[in-house]
């Protein structure tokens, strides 16, 4: 399966999400710029839905930067996209969540969840500040597709640092060594 075919549901997400803030940004400037209200008109309006996805979106690109932060700042852009794939590869399997957040948080505050850095105490630590801008623009040029994914990775759904052994890696595919991270494919070994 090529990565067209691997990505196409987070895909979807993406557009349908960016043409619906798009439509809205456009319609509200072309509306306030055409628009005269009467002195004497006060309207409290209620909270826009557009509110809510802009919101949803600006979360979901949190979730991805810092992913790409805690998991793989000393790695590279390579190894940022690597662990990106990953976010992705999750996604699309509908095992692990369906959004970017849920993703990355599945079993935050518990043992063992993937994304370590939900789970392990690194969100309370101060962050660098070059580092982190650069996973945020990363992050930004994933989500637009400035910055196509390749899959690197083989389609892995795992990963783990080359220094630690998890108990559940000799049960998977490994797919690709990059960096410091051993990648996996989520399916049984035959």
């Amino acid at each position: 399966m090529d990565y067209n075919q691997q990505m196409s549901r987070a895909d979807r997400v993406l557009l349908a999400v960016a043409g619906v803030i798009l439509a809205t940004v456009s319609a509200t400037f072309g509306a306030a710029a055409n628009y005269r209200a009467p002195v004497s008109a006060v309207v409290a309006a209620p909270a826009p839905a557009r509110d809510t996805v802009l919101s949803g979106l600006i979360a979901e690109h949190r979730c991805l930067a810092e992913a790409l932060y805690y998991e793989a700042r000393g790695e590279g852009s390579r190894g940022e996209k690597a662990v990106a794939e990953v976010v992705f590869h999750r996604i699309d399997t509908g095992h692990f969540g369906h959004s970017i957040c849920a993703v990355v948080y599945e079993g935050a505050g518990k043992r063992g969840c993937q994304f370590s850095f939900a789970c392990d105490g690194s969100l309370k630590r101060p962050r660098e500040a070059a580092a982190w801008e650069r996973s945020e623009q990363l992050a930004a040029q994933i989500l637009t597709r400035e910055v196509a994914l390749r899959n690197t990775t083989g389609g892995a759904t795992h990963y783990h640092a080359v220094y630690v052994r998890p108990d559940w890696a000799p049960s998977l595919e490994q797919t690709a060594h990059i960096g410091r991270h051993i990648f996996y494919r989520g399916s049984r070994k035959s």
